[in-house]
């Protein structure tokens, strides 16, 4: 194995579970990829470098069966958005209740969302299965939530953010709300499928929570880790690589750009073409402050909340992903904000508090992004500044030069359009041209987020692989 992030040890453990020895090379001198937790302001204060929310680690039809020795952290509510009138609009775990709170709009996105809900564990390994699905797997699909409702939905995650919240809902808060959600794509609202992210999160939301880990997201690193080992596997970190041993398996959790370094001119011209054509998404500029407090938020709601989404409007957020998109830093930047603190007392001394915030720039930009995001918390929060005891800041830079996975600061593997949906980074998706070479990261089917199934089917091909070399 290439590189222990999720997917890389996901599919250690597959490879393990299925009798074959394995040995995890690190470049980092930490496990986990972007699964990572440091004291980055002050002593005492823990922060997630990269990834802090976690719904799709609990809804992974693989993670889930390891049954992790983690504790998750499941906020009163999985997200909020906050607008300028002092409310804000909530997903709630419950579906009523969420429907409830966007009045007129309520009907409509309860026909939508509730029969994906209750029928989430048939659809979870179809949403994060190979592309396309296994005709078997999609009529189970079906079956659980209906033809007409499934084929509604479907519809809907093709679709671009902005279409489909205009169709869907009358008022401008239930827009503005389900553009937030849909701006986790880093896609222009405008965009196939951007709108497919913002329902996946919703669904979520209801059907497994959006939890953080108690102590960091690196504890769930650890009990990954841990689990190799448990298996035989052997983990090294310090062990950068720099060529493809010819004389194993190899599983690669890396970038395209990556594996034709690591590949050292052996992979085919047509084939390395491509994967030198693969398109990187904006990056992510991150600022991790210590607190005096919690967060001021003007609307009560929001205390409620793991994450809050900063950025008003559908309008205001459209403008902020184009920005992003189309190569300029815009003053007004649609923020994600995460208070782990509030739901986690060991992320911070006693009477302290923390919380991390990013916004989406363009791949590789080095704006400084402090101000403008600082500025963004405290339109919803006056106050928060004068909270502030410490800060760290990481752009595009420096997350790439942390985790080289993540090129240009691009947090999903590769820019999630339908293009590079179906075609993650070729058409061979895991496999490469290279005998007994795969790929296992983000940018191979499902894409980015803590899931481990790019590494799980990447196992799983490698291990067909295998068995048809035996027969």
């Amino acid at each position: 194995m290439v590189g222990s992030g999720p997917n890389g040890l996901a599919a250690a453990i597959v490879l393990l579970q299925a009798g074959v020895e394995v040995e995890v090379r690190e470049a980092a001198d930490h496990l986990g990829g972007g699964l990572h937790t440091e004291e980055l302001t002050l002593p005492g204060f823990r922060h997630d470098v990269c990834a802090s929310v976690l719904p799709l680690a609990v809804g992974s039809p693989f993670l889930r069966t390891l049954d992790l020795p983690v504790e998750w952290v499941q906020p009163a509510a999985p997200a909020a958005h906050p607008l300028d009138d002092g409310t804000a609009v909530v997903l709630e775990r419950s579906l009523d209740a969420t429907a409830e709170q966007l009045g007129r709009d309520g009907a409509a996105y309860r026909k939508l969302v509730g029969p994906l809900v209750e029928a989430w564990d048939e659809l979870a390994p179809t949403l994060l299965g190979r592309i396309p699905p296994p005709p078997r797997r999609t009529l189970r699909a079906i079956r659980a939530a209906g033809l007409g409702p499934l084929a509604l939905g479907a519809r809907a995650a093709l679709g671009d953010a902005r279409s489909v919240a205009e169709s869907l809902f009358e008022t401008e808060r239930a827009r503005a709300w389900f553009a937030g959600h849909c701006a986790h794509s880093m896609l222009p609202l405008e965009r196939r499928p951007s709108a497919g992210f913002g329902l996946a999160l919703t669904v979520l939301g209801h059907a497994v929570g959006w939890p953080i880990v108690r102590g960091g997201s690196g504890r769930f690193a650890d009990a990954l880790a841990d689990r190799v080992r448990e298996l035989g596997g052997t983990l090294v970190t310090g062990a950068q690589v720099d060529e493809l041993p010819q004389d194993r398996l190899v599983l690669a959790d890396v970038p395209p750009r990556e594996l034709v370094r690591l590949a050292r001119g052996r992979l085919p011209d047509r084939y390395e073409r491509r994967l030198l054509r693969y398109r990187h998404g904006p990056g992510a500029f991150k600022v991790d402050w210590a607190l005096d407090g919690p967060v001021p938020w003007r609307a009560e709601e929001c205390h409620r909340a793991g994450t809050v989404h900063l950025g008003g409007t559908l309008d205001e957020i459209s403008r902020s992903e184009w920005g992003a998109w189309s190569g300029h830093a815009v003053e007004r930047p649609f923020v994600l904000l995460v208070q782990q603190s509030l739901f986690d007392d060991s992320r911070a001394p006693a009477g302290k508090h923390s919380a991390w915030a990013y916004c989406h720039v363009p791949n590789g930009s080095g704006a400084d992004m402090t101000e403008p995001i600082e500025a963004q918390v405290e339109r919803f929060a006056p106050g928060f500044r004068e909270l502030v005891l410490a800060r760290s800041t990481i752009g595009p830079a420096g997350f790439e030069a942390r985790n080289r996975n993540l090129v240009g600061g691009d947090l999903n593997g590769g820019a999630m359009d339908l293009d590079q949906l179906f075609r993650r980074p070729t058409v061979r998706a895991y496999a490469t041209p290279l005998d007994g070479v795969y790929l296992c990261s983000a940018s191979t089917p499902p894409g980015g987020g803590v899931h481990g199934m790019c590494g799980y089917w990447s196992g799983q091909a490698a291990l067909e692989s295998l068995r048809a070399a035996r027969r």
